[in-house]
């Protein structure tokens, strides 16, 4: 499968770290980069997984996370597809699929605004969700608050973005894990308890979507208390405990008291 090298930047227009028009897998202009046929879900790689049957280990084929790359110049561009080609972690995307993949890599030597036109324009003709992991630096903290609506989960500063530690933050996306500079995580710390002090606990929620008395009730519930004694500990009649929780369920779609418990220790209610 051949792609073309490509930027966002239109002929003429400049790309993020000052550079005409880089190198994304699959462009219409410029030279070419030679992408790899994708692999056969056969050649992915094996990862152990523990099987009841017999007692042993067991293999389970990993499934490569198809990687779409954009990049600030050509240079860049071809040495992260010479890297990742012969990695069975990945299957790399050309550009005309770019809506197939699951997480998109950008390469720019600054983040910019046209960085963040660059996401949005792939998370808007994604074919589903779409994840973000950028190495480039300059990250500002009023463009981190927009992009992280459309998918970013890792920023990594050019020091730091060997292509081993890129591999790591694009495979990490199914593990939901993010990586941030130091202070860029202080930005989203700062933010989070702004929402929770301004806007979340004056209407009684809390950053898990629960409110604060259906905490009390989950609490309780959790350290094995009963309707009465619930109602009993919060000065409630037991006809408001089960409304509390009957809400909980309802409202989550959730089957029972110990789903609801679950649910709020995993959003860390708990």
């Amino acid at each position: 499968m051949h792609a073309t090298d490509q930027s966002s930047a239109r002929p003429g227009q400049s790309s993020p770290d000052g550079t005409h028009a880089g190198a994304h897998l699959g462009a219409r202009r410029h030279g070419t980069v030679e992408v790899p046929a994708a692999r056969a879900p056969a050649e992915a790689g094996t990862s152990p997984a523990r099987g009841f049957v017999g007692g042993g280990t067991t293999a389970v084929k990993a499934t490569p996370v198809k990687l779409a790359i954009i990049a600030g110049d050509p240079v860049t561009g071809q040495g992260a597809v010479a890297y990742l080609r012969n990695r069975q972690e990945v299957d790399l995307v050309a550009a005309e699929h770019q809506q197939e993949a699951e997480v998109v890599l950008i390469l720019v030597s600054k983040i910019t605004e046209e960085t963040v036109a660059w996401i949005q324009h792939a998370a808007a003709t994604a074919q589903d969700e779409v994840r973000f992991v950028v190495v480039g630096d300059g990250v500002r903290e009023n463009l981190l608050h927009r992009v992280l609506s459309y998918g970013l989960v890792s920023v990594l500063p050019r020091r730091d973005a060997g292509f081993d530690r890129i591999l790591q933050a694009v495979t990490a996306v199914r593990e939901d894990r993010l990586e941030m500079p130091q202070d860029a995580l202080g930005w989203l710390v700062k933010q989070l308890r702004s929402i929770e002090a301004d806007v979340l606990a004056p209407n009684g929620l809390t950053p898990s979507g629960l409110e604060s008395r259906e905490i009390d009730v989950l609490r309780l519930l959790a350290d094995g208390c009963d309707t009465a004694e619930i109602a009993e500990r919060l000065s409630y009649s037991e006809r408001t405990v089960k409304n509390i929780i009957s809400g909980i369920l309802t409202r989550l779609g959730l089957r029972n008291r110990a789903q609801a418990v679950a649910y709020a220790i995993r959003h860390g209610a708990l």
